[in-house]
């Protein structure tokens, strides 16, 4: 593993968002929910999420999640991601998303 410094962490933006939105990605291939977050003051984004699995629609609204919102955005079949959705792996490869314990202010950074 390669090891990085405090700067090339403080980079990365790591920021908390609340679901307003979790819609079916049917042209995605393997099975998604397009999400729609509220970043707070940056802004609200879109993005594809694999995680059909643990998850339904429903359950995801109003959830915050982490996100990486400093990447490049990325073209996934006919929709462009806006930021990267953050969870773990399960034992059978089915995401689990990174969570908050608490409710925090939309687009607080990960410290």
């Amino acid at each position: 593993m390669d090891t990085i410094t405090w700067h090339d962490f403080e980079k990365v933006e790591l920021r908390v968002g609340t679901i307003l939105e979790a819609i079916d990605f049917p042209e995605a291939r393997k099975p998604a929910f397009k999400v729609r977050v509220d970043f707070g003051p940056f802004g609200i984004k879109w993005s594809s999420a694999q995680i059909t699995k643990h998850y339904t629609k429903e359950q995801l609204i109003g959830r915050q999640i982490v996100g990486v919102i400093n990447f490049p955005k990325k073209q996934i079949a006919t929709f462009m991601s806006e930021f990267l959705v953050t969870g773990f792996a399960d034992e059978n490869g089915d995401i689990v998303l990174t969570a908050v314990e608490h409710t925090v202010p939309n687009g607080s950074k990960l410290i």
